[in-house]
């Protein structure tokens, strides 16, 4: 069943048609820029506009960076705040819409470095802010938000974040301290068997992962920066409407 995923983040916009069994992109992603201020509205527009690119008129899954129960949004941290209250499944014409760690998360224990693992796994999403997406026993503990526990009296995600390494202009053994320190304080909370690390700097864990030493396996995402698009995809083909 092929599904168009769509993933809204704070920086862009990436949509593509998914084939929802085998966990791939059918087609090569469309990435347009996050409209600033991100309201409802531009975000709506963008979101309109990769529908239409693909000429798409089947089932649609989106993520959102925020908290979403029951497609209506709650919190948005690195949106703007007229989301909230927000009805985003209607907003989106019906799409199936959730928040996009967990969307990462789903796709990483469906295909990628979470499949078949047991206990508790811990997927991060290292981008604008930090997500995350919890798992025992392969369910899923819907919108953690752990970016936002408190570090030296801040969201972790001030530190931490690949938004932070860039704006504090961090070497990438610096900005691994504040991520080790980061991940520190969510092992000691959890006890995970397994963390991943996804969002845009998975595709460069080389550069800080192996300054980064824990008791807890940390491994980068296998479906790196695709995964918000696959996970939203597979999570409307297995519990969203048929159109």
């Amino acid at each position: 069943m092929n599904v168009l995923g769509i993933d809204i983040g704070g920086s862009g916009i990436k949509g593509a048609p998914v084939d929802t069994e085998a966990g791939e992109l059918v087609q090569e992603r469309l990435r347009i820029a996050t409209p600033q201020p991100a309201k409802p509205e531009g975000v709506a527009e963008v979101v309109g506009e990769i529908v239409k690119h693909f000429d798409w008129d089947g089932p649609v899954g989106v993520t959102f960076p925020g908290v979403v129960v029951d497609g209506v949004v709650q919190t948005a941290a690195n949106v703007h705040h007229s989301w909230i209250g927000v009805d985003a499944a209607a907003l989106f014409g019906g799409a199936t819409v959730l928040n996009d760690a967990d969307a990462a998360g789903i796709a990483e224990m469906t295909f990628g470095r979470g499949r078949d693992q047991k206990g508790t796994v811990l997927i991060l999403t290292f981008g604008t802010g930090i997500g995350s997406a919890l798992f025992a026993d392969g369910t899923l503990v819907c919108n953690t938000e752990l970016g936002h526990l408190e570090l030296r009296g801040k969201d972790a995600e001030d530190r931490a974040s690949a938004r932070a390494r860039e704006e504090h202009d961090l070497s990438w053994e610096k900005w691994a301290e504040r991520v080790e320190e980061y991940l520190r304080h969510v092992e000691m909370l959890f006890s995970p068997g397994l963390i991943v690390i996804g969002g845009g700097v998975s595709k460069k864990a080389d550069k800080f992962l192996p300054h980064v030493t824990l008791d807890t396996p940390v491994v980068p995402a296998a479906l790196q920066n695709e995964a918000g698009i696959i996970g939203a995809a597979r999570h409307a083909a297995t519990t969203g409407p048929a159109r």
